[in-house]
Parts: structure tokens; C-alpha cells; sequence
């Protein structure tokens, strides 16, 4: 893809953040449902590592390399007409400028990039070390003139023992990664927890990003409480798995 059509998709990303609250990035990991999530009506996407590790019969948690995620990746981008972010894990081992580099050099305009490096045994970044990264991921953009959205994610609240006693190290995190240069930040697994939500949303000057279950949570909720930004994670593969299941059991010998 041309540089000006990215750089021109990657402002479009941009410009969705601030025209919807919140904006619903359906989660994809092919071509067939990222066309089939166009042609719903969404005006961009993110490629999920979950369900594209599992559309390829790879493990998630970095069970991927870089190459094979960007070459599994570049074919969606290419099928579409819309902004794609994509969920780049802990960054696949890469130096910030080569992640924005193989990233950007396929079309992707925006990423998310966690903090539980499972290439290293599942260990969690520190407050500082994750802010360092994202922090090189939005010079690395700069440079390369192409204003790629950063969602800085966090997974604080899966490693904590209570969730509610860890929300302040977690605002920590958020804020250090605000800071960095992160235009969203995700919070994973307080999406059911509106006092949870509330806090961190109003913690940030920045779209907090959630995950939702198409089927089983409620725009209208994520909009009352504030969030910025939704994504679905595994979950919209996982509903329509079961959704395809209800109907080939009857056919099933």
C-alpha cells in the first residue's frame, strides 16, 4: 500500500475517535469477516491475535512471529477500504521503529501493544519499561510521518488478586502510558465492572479502549459510562463459533 493511503487512513483513524463515543472496532482475522464487517456498516477495524492465531492453527501469546502476523495481516488490509488496527501482542521480540516499519509498510494505521511479554515466561512489563516502549512506538510513527494510534494496553488487573485493590497501580500504568504517547489505553477485564470503568475513565484525558461480547453486553451501557473505544478480543469468533455449532449440530451424524 501507497504511503499517502496510509497516511491518509491512519488520520481517518484518528478522526473516528472523536466522531464516535465510543467507537466499536469489530474484531477480525480474515478477509471473509473483515469484508463481512465493512459490509455491516463499520468505518474500521483491528485484527485481534487471538482469533488470527486461531483461524492459522497457531497458539496466541506470541505463537506467532512478526513475519507471519504482517503476512497474514497484509491480505485484510488490502481487502478493505477502511482504517485497520491490529493487536501486536508485546511486540514480537521487535524494537519499536521495526514494529511501526513492518506495520505500517503493509497498511496497518493503528496497534495494540500489551504488557504481559510471553515470549519471556508470561512476565509483566513494568510501570516504566511498558511507558518506554509505547514511547518508542510514537517516535517511531512520528519519524515515519504516519500518525499510527497506539492503544496501550495493560493487564494489571488479570495478574492482580483483587482487582478493586489493584486500581491504583493500574491508573499508574494508564497514565504513564498516556503520557508515552498512547492515544487509548485498555484496561483488560473490568469490562463488566461499571466502578471499575468509571475510575479509570475518569483517570485518563484519553479514550479508554473495552473489550465487549457482541451478544451479551450492551452498547448503550459502555456509552452511559464513558468508554472511548470497544473491542470484541476473541469474543465475536467465540460467538459465532457457537452460533455455527447450534446450527450444524442437527446435521451432525
Amino acid at each position: 500500500m501507497d504511503l499517502r493511503t496510509t497516511v491518509e487512513r491512519a488520520q481517518r483513524l484518528k478522526q473516528l475517535h472523536v466522531e464516535y463515543k465510543p467507537l466499536v472496532l469489530p474484531t477480525v482475522w480474515d478477509v471473509w469477516s473483515a469484508r463481512a464487517a465493512v459490509g455491516a456498516g463499520f468505518p474500521a477495524l483491528t485484527v485481534g491475535s487471538h482469533p488470527l492465531a486461531e483461524s492459522r492453527g497457531a497458539d496466541d501469546h506470541e505463537g506467532q512471529t512478526f513475519e507471519e502476523v504482517l503476512a497474514a495481516v497484509r491480505p485484510i488490509v488490502a481487502a478493505v477500504d477502511v482504517p485497520v488496527s491490529v493487536d501486536l501482542e508485546a511486540g514480537y521480540g521487535q524494537e519499536p521503529a521495526d514494529l511501526i516499519a513492518g506495520l505500517t509498510e503493509i497498511g496497518g494505521v493503528g496497534l495494540n501493544i500489551e504488557d504481559t511479554v510471553h515470549s519471556e515466561g508470561g512476565r509483566l512489563r513494568s510501570t516504566q519499561e511498558h511507558a518506554s516502549y509505547i514511547a518508542g512506538l510514537r517516535a517511531a510513527a512520528e519519524d515515519a510521518g504516519i500518525p499510527v494510534w497506539v492503544n496501550g494496553r495493560t493487564d494489571f488487573f488479570l495478574h492482580a488478586e483483587n482487582a478493586s485493590g489493584a486500581l491504583d497501580e493500574a491508573i499508574e500504568r494508564l497514565r504513564a502510558l498516556e503520557q508515552a504517547g498512547a492515544d487509548s489505553v485498555y484496561p483488560v477485564r473490568i469490562q463488566d465492572d461499571d466502578d471499575l470503568l468509571e475510575a479509570v475513565i475518569g483517570a485518563v484525558a484519553v479514550p479508554v479502549n473495552s473489550t465487549a461480547h457482541p451478544v451479551k453486553h450492551d452498547l448503550e451501557r459502555f456509552r452511559r459510562l464513558g468508554v472511548g473505544r470497544i473491542t470484541y478480543g476473541p469474543l465475536l469468533q467465540l460467538a459465532l463459533t457457537d452460533a455455527m455449532k447450534d446450527m450444524l449440530v442437527p446435521w451432525a451424524p
